[in-house]
């Protein structure tokens, strides 16, 4: 165990550590060669009786939901010469290919094999970069690639170390930079590299002594102006080093939870040390401002809005760097369009996609192209190129015909009080039989994080598949969801299993009192932090659901705790914020109280669990644990485990299977 998250032994913990120890114990060592016990993970058979529950002549089917479009994940090369897009195979892999576009020529670039591509992009019209996981464990490793596919190289060939892009250099093509917890796995340093040869250049040593740094920002030049450190495990400290200057110096301390983020530098000032900042240090909602930090002041504000968080903008290189659009969430994906040159093609967008909702994925250097990607909360979505010439988009991929929408069902925004007088946003997601006025089954979807994250309104597959069988699906942004203010934030602080689960329930009774949910048959289903919360609702309140889906989720705060990844250390007073400080003895018997391992005697509802043998969040001893605790007591729990995954399922069989066995198990017990 770690000393930073090491428990209190006073007295009133060692039943809890008794407890953990003999869990622990009994789920090691049984295999040499997968991760956790694999005696406990169900049979093919027994999870196959699950699938087959699924039972009717379905118009669709999981399949056609959460297989892989056969092309996706367009881009332009930066002059448009190509196009580059992910091609399915009949396995299920997604190898890149690259269509000359004035010959309509295509080639492969890159073969996905055994690990995924997790994403790509141009660098030149020549060269490509793109990142793949091992198996699950986040440890990414970056590589890049001719376009016809030769001189494929790992630019960080480091194992057990995660890289990420910090910076694409607009006016050094030939290079990036990337952060790597290389030299040590508790901390991230800067480091550029060429894109060609691989060399390496280390841009800012952080000695141990250090505080450990957050972030890092660079200039389009490949110089480091800023950096956000950690101090005092729950402080950040921003320093920069003003235009001219050598030492980087303080310019402002806040909570970890306060916002003070460097969208851009505005490179369309005289003054080189004037920025884009993203903040709500002295408001509630995070707003954009530009901000003079050699003088360390606001100048000018840019955007807010009264009820949501700003959160980003876009300059446009070739204009001057002028500001062309402001993006948020709110109920909905909302774009601000700022400069006349983006206002005529948001006119247009607006005019040629009414209804829907639009995103700009891409755009040619010279900004004449753009490809836009267009969805609904019944679209899945279609790519479009944009001419800004012609002022015309001209469809160039549905990424799934086969979803109609006509048939697809509606994601309506709601909003109610909770018990305690907040107001709460979500999402109900409902299938026809609700639409004619029959109460359905529901399934209460709580998100991951919980911090950091909202649900979204938009296609969400797994709604889709849920209404197909008759289920509606609830989806809440409980106290803590991310951009609706600081204090709406603040207010989740410590509420793990507690009030966040309140408005879980607050939510179910609001749909009941709507009259779209049969009261007697709700069910719970959620993955990471909504896995917990599944967890805790079937023990909370075992007369409210009827059956529950752990995936990847927490089962003991405890576990969690210890089992973190390394490079989660320096974030550990956050997560004490978040969940609770287990050295402090009265909030340690609060996560006790709210650790499902401890409270299995109270699950009484069906539940399946679900984990990836590789996950670096959710340690699969979170999954065992529960698993081996119920079926002690005599509960049949099915138990699936994919060891080729990490903190969700990112391959198209494994991901099917899920999907297949849990609306099966849904059917069966709803």
């Amino acid at each position: 165990m770690n000393t930073i998250m090491k428990l209190k032994k006073e007295i009133i913990l060692l039943p809890v550590l008794l407890t953990l120890v003999t869990m622990t114990l009994s789920t090691r060592g049984q295999s040499n060669k997968l991760p956790g016990n694999p005696a406990l993970v169900s049979s093919a058979k027994d999870l196959q009786k699950l699938i087959d529950a699924d039972i009717g002549n379905h118009k669709y089917q999981v399949e056609d939901y959460f297989a892989s479009p056969k092309s996706s994940d367009f881009q332009l090369s930066p002059t448009g010469r190509y196009l580059s897009f992910k091609e399915r195979d009949d396995q299920g892999r997604n190898h890149v290919m690259i269509k000359e576009v004035a010959t309509g020529k295509t080639t492969r670039a890159i073969e996905e094999k055994q690990d995924v591509i997790i994403g790509y992009g141009w660098a030149t019209d020549e060269r490509l970069l793109y990142l793949m996981d091992r198996s699950g464990s986040e440890n990414y490793h970056l590589y890049a690639i001719n376009r016809d596919g030769t001189n494929d190289k790992d630019l960080t060939p480091y194992e057990g170390v995660k890289a990420t892009i910090l910076e694409r250099l607009p006016e050094q093509k030939e290079s990036i930079i990337v952060k790597m917890n290389k030299d040590n796995k508790q901390r991230f340093e800067p480091y550029k590299i060429d894109i060609n040869s691989g060399e390496t250049l280390k841009l800012y040593d952080l000695s141990d002594k250090e505080d450990p740094i957050d972030s890092y920002n660079f200039d389009k030049d490949g110089h480091l102006r800023g950096f956000m450190k950690i101090h005092n495990e729950k402080e950040m400290q921003y320093f920069y080093r003003p235009e001219g200057n050598t030492g980087y110096r303080l310019v402002n301390t806040m909570n970890w939870y306060e916002k003070f983020t460097i969208l851009s530098f505005n490179y369309a000032s005289k003054n080189p040390d004037d920025a884009y900042i993203l903040t709500n240090n002295d408001s509630d909602k995070a707003r954009i401002v530009l901000y003079d930090l050699r003088r360390n002041r606001v100048l000018k504000k840019i955007f807010s809005d009264k009820d949501y968080d700003a959160a980003k903008l876009s300059l446009s290189a070739n204009r001057k760097w002028k500001i062309d659009y402001l993006e948020y969430d709110g109920e909905k994906h909302i774009i601000k369009p700022l400069s006349r040159f983006f206002k005529t093609i948001y006119k247009n967008l607006q005019t040629q996609f009414k209804g829907y909702q639009f995103e700009l994925t891409g755009s040619t250097d010279d900004e004449k192209q753009y490809l836009v990607k267009v969805t609904s909360d019944r679209q899945y979505g279609r790519f479009y190129r944009y001419d800004t010439e012609t002022g015309k988009a001209t469809l160039m991929y549905d990424l799934m015909p086969q979803l109609k929408e006509e048939d697809m069902a509606v994601m309506q925004p709601i909003t109610f009080t909770s018990r305690d007088g907040l107001t709460l946003h979500g999402y109900i997601t409902l299938p026809k039989e609700a639409l004619k006025g029959e109460k359905v089954p529901m399934i209460v979807n709580p998100h991951g994080g919980p911090q950091g994250v909202r649900d979204l309104w938009g296609f969400n597959p797994e709604t889709q598949l849920f209404a197909s069988r008759g289920f509606a699906t609830l989806q809440i942004n409980f106290r803590i969801s991310d951009g609706y203010g600081t204090a709406f934030y603040h207010a989740g602080f410590k509420q793990a299993g507690r009030k966040i689960m309140d408005d879980l329930e607050d939510g179910v009774r609001y749909a009941i009192s709507k009259g779209w949910a049969d009261p007697d048959r709700v069910g719970i289903y959620g993955g990471s932090h909504g896995g917990y919360a599944t967890l805790m609702g079937l023990i909370k309140t075992p007369d409210l659901y009827k059956a529950g889906v752990d995936y990847v989720g927490i089962s003991s705060i405890y576990t969690f705790f210890d089992n973190m990844p390394e490079y989660w250390i320096p974030l550990a007073g956050m997560l004490k914020d978040v969940w609770y400080d287990l050295d402090d003895l009265k909030e340690a018997k609060i996560a006790k109280d709210v650790s499902p391992i401890f409270h299995t005697e109270k699950i009484k509802a069906p539940l399946f669990v679900v984990q990836g043998g590789n996950d670096p969040r959710v340690n699969i001893l979170e999954s065992d644990q529960i698993v081996e605790a119920l079926r002690k007591k005599g509960v049949e729990v099915p138990y699936m485990v994919k060891y080729d995954e990490g903190h969700g399922f990112i391959r198209e069989e494994n991901r099917i299977m899920f999907y297949k066995a849990m609306i099966g198990f849904f059917r069966q017990h709803l």
